[in-house]
């Protein structure tokens, strides 16, 4: 996790002051002083491409107000996306705002596209969060939340559609508080309610914005109705701040205030740190709240200097976010088409230039960069030159994959790539033509390419060509990108889910030996194992340990046991499914001057380990997924009763906005294939649902 780092500088009574930083040069420290890059959070529908695209109109990157409904946003450009009205694909978008570059990503908030944010926020210094003032927190936003967290991203939030029924910002900021466990620190209070929602209090300036129809932004006195209440919320936001900074504890016992200079410096640190989140809302689709969210933006999220400088993957080597520095940059996202592939990249450190040659050292290939693109979304502009901090396209590259580090090929580096997530859903696919087989496989080699959490194979018994995703809908997005972009009638299967299996109970002291002799030198290894299950809530899924003494098995044979072992868990007794959960100690061995080898315990390992899990008791796992259902009060019932007959667990059944009722439910994800069809036709098109991961569950027993 990254840990960000605070300046020691006093910043001015402005809300867009920038952070003054040190660096080797300083015109170039400066310049990326200026620059942000930033993710926008959230779960579906809760407004984040409608946020992206008032960013874009209002920093004057754009010309006209896109639409979600019409199809006509900048960053949900492909097609699928403005068919279907949800973002799929992560899309870069780079903008000004008060002398600021804001490198902005509009990431997805469907759970199936979960891996388009990981690899986003692999590559991210900050975040805004976007929530729905009616629903407040919601399980993908939960989840994207808990991601940003893993990468150390600080986070602002933004409480949207405040001028729905039934928007209330302090239920939003309880249910960040009880959901999310930050200090959330609201710096605005609205004025108006729902359809009257016209503006909000600036709580840190104590100022009126207010915004007309037309989208116009005035700034004026506090209305006289609001100023009890923002005054009380203005003391409230000194005294939890002053509990979490000490310069403004200091100035709160000096003055019995805390200035506005000290209560942004102190929002500022506390929101880089992680010790408390800045809330603000609006209402994206009337245009209301979206300029001081960008100056909240420019003040309190870090720029590439606030963070530590990056790390290669094994931390022997660092290098600053400065343009003299050896070339450093990380390609996160892939677009691989029949025309050509385009590459985008973070540049960390040093300078890349148009036609420069740089090193893959993950394959070790020199790529040459033909062209370096700015980007927006699917539009490009080129440039001579990326530095550290930039966010850019480039077309050049022919075998560079997601997660690989491109660098002067002189001072090589590699960094940490961004991990994938499993695959837990499985469809064959066939060309419906014979002729397409050929084309079918270039097409979804190319979208692996684009997506390492898709996963392709031959089914070694069937020989079919598989496909593997993170969901129903991701696969279902996949193949008809397919078929989109290839012409290709491509034939689905019935989804497969994607099973394992665990160890419920073990063997002590299970001897194997394995001798063989060909003629030349044999293999000979004898091996003692204890094998038993893991405990419950152990985070790995396999667990190593030797306890042998006297040099009984040296110790290059005993890590050759570790890596036979793992061999052995790649499929399972029951029906061939990769093993979890798993404990293997080596308690004894034995060893032959002339026939031991690491090859020889390798192998040893891997059979011994196979024989003693057909001898352990084995059980099978589903996966399992956590799926929040929201339907009308009139409908319950119904869809209880489909819940308990597809294996679900109901956990709670609350009350929701309106006259609905909100099940919480742990559902095998099997039997979630075809659910969206029945929630409609059993709640007349009114019922919602989402999904999030929830690990793997005990499938039951086949009959029989």
């Amino acid at each position: 996790m990254r840990t960000h780092t605070t300046t020691a500088s006093t910043t001015t009574a402005s809300i867009t002051a920038s952070t003054a930083t040190t660096s080797s040069t300083a015109a170039a420290a400066t310049g990326i002083a200026a620059v942000r890059n930033l993710g926008i959070l959230a779960h579906v529908d809760a407004g984040k491409t409608t946020v992206t695209e008032r960013i874009l109109y209002l920093t004057g990157t754009t010309h006209k107000r896109g639409e979600v409904h019409d199809g006509t946003t900048v960053t949900d450009f492909d097609p699928q996306e403005r068919d279907r009205g949800i973002t799929i694909f992560a899309a870069a978008v780079s903008c000004a705002w008060a002398g600021h570059r804001i490198n902005l990503i509009d990431t997805p908030g469907h759970v199936d596209f979960a891996d388009e944010v990981e690899r986003s926020l692999r590559v991210l210094d900050g975040a805004v969060a976007v929530f729905d003032a009616v629903a407040g927190v919601e399980p993908q936003s939960e989840s994207v939340w808990r991601q940003a967290e893993r990468h150390g991203v600080p986070r602002i939030a933004f409480v949207n559609k405040l001028d729905r029924a039934g928007a209330d910002l302090d239920a939003a900021v309880d249910s960040i508080r009880e959901r999310l466990h930050p200090r959330p620190l609201a710096v605005q209070l609205p004025i108006g309610a729902e359809e009257s929602f016209t503006g909000v209090v600036d709580l840190v300036h104590l100022r009126a914005l207010t915004w007309h129809e037309d989208g116009a932004m005035a700034h004026g006195p506090v209305p006289a109705h609001l100023e009890g209440p923002a005054a009380e919320r203005r003391r409230a936001l000194e005294e939890a701040v002053a509990e979490l900074y000490p310069r403004a504890l200091e100035e709160f016992c000096t003055h019995g205030t805390v200035g506005a200079a000290t209560l942004t410096a102190a929002l500022r640190d506390l929101t880089r740190t992680g010790e408390a989140v800045v809330v603000l809302c609006g209402s994206a689709y009337r245009n209301r709240g979206i300029e001081p969210l960008l100056d909240a933006a420019v003040a309190y999220l870090p720029s590439p200097l606030d963070v530590p400088p990056t790390r290669s993957a094994d931390r022997t080597q660092q290098r600053d976010p400065d343009p003299e520095q050896p070339l450093t940059a990380l390609a996160f996202k892939v677009t691989a088409a029949p025309t050509g592939r385009l590459t985008h990249l973070r540049v960390y450190a040093g300078t890349l230039h148009k036609g420069a040659t740089v090193l893959d050292t993950a394959t070790g290939r020199r790529e040459r960069v033909a062209r370096i693109l700015t980007v927006l979304a699917d539009r490009h502009t080129e440039t001579d030159h990326a530095r550290a901090g930039d966010i850019v396209a480039v077309v050049g590259p022919k075998h560079t994959r997601v997660g690989a580090t491109l660098c002067d090929p002189d001072h090589p580096i590699l960094l940490e790539a961004p991990v994938s997530a499993e695959p837990v859903v499985t469809v064959a696919v066939e060309a419906r033509r014979a002729t397409d087989t050929d084309k079918l496989a270039a097409a979804l080699a190319r979208l692996a390419e684009e997506d390492p959490s898709l996963r392709v194979a031959t089914d070694p018994e069937t020989g079919q060509r598989t496909l593997s995703g993170l969901g129903e809908l991701h696969l279902e997005v996949a193949v008809e990108k397919v078929r989109r972009d290839s012409g290709i009638e491509a034939v689905v299967g019935r989804p497969r889910v994607a099973l394992r299996e665990a160890l419920v109970e073990g063997v002590t002291g299970f001897v194997h030996r394995h001798a063989k002799q060909d003629g030349g030198a044999g293999q000979f290894a004898h091996l003692v194992l204890d094998v038993h299950p893991l405990p419950d809530g152990a985070e790995a899924e396999f667990a190593f340990a030797s306890t042998v003494t006297g040099g009984r098995v040296p110790r290059e044979y005993v890590q050759a046991v570790e890596a036979g072992c793992r061999d052995a868990l790649a499929e399972g007794p029951l029906g061939g499914h990769p093993v979890t959960g798993v404990a293997v100690t080596l308690t004894d061995g034995a060893t032959h001057p002339k026939d031991s080898s690491e090859l020889a315990f390798r192998t040893a390992a891997r059979l011994g380990l196979r024989e003693a899990l057909r001898a352990s008791r084995m059980h099978l796992l589903e996966p399992v997924a956590e799926v929040t259902v929201t339907v009308p009060e009139d409908a319950l019932g119904t869809v209880l009763g489909d819940l308990a007959a597809r294996r679900g667990h109901v956990r709670s059944t609350d009350p929701g906005p309106g006259a609905t009722a909100r099940v919480g439910a742990l559902v095998p994800l099997a039997e979630l294939f075809g659910y969206a069809g029945r929630l409609r036709g059993r709640t007349q098109g009114r019922g919602t649902f989402t999904t999030r991961p929830a690990g793997y569950a005990p499938a039951p027993t086949p009959a029989g």
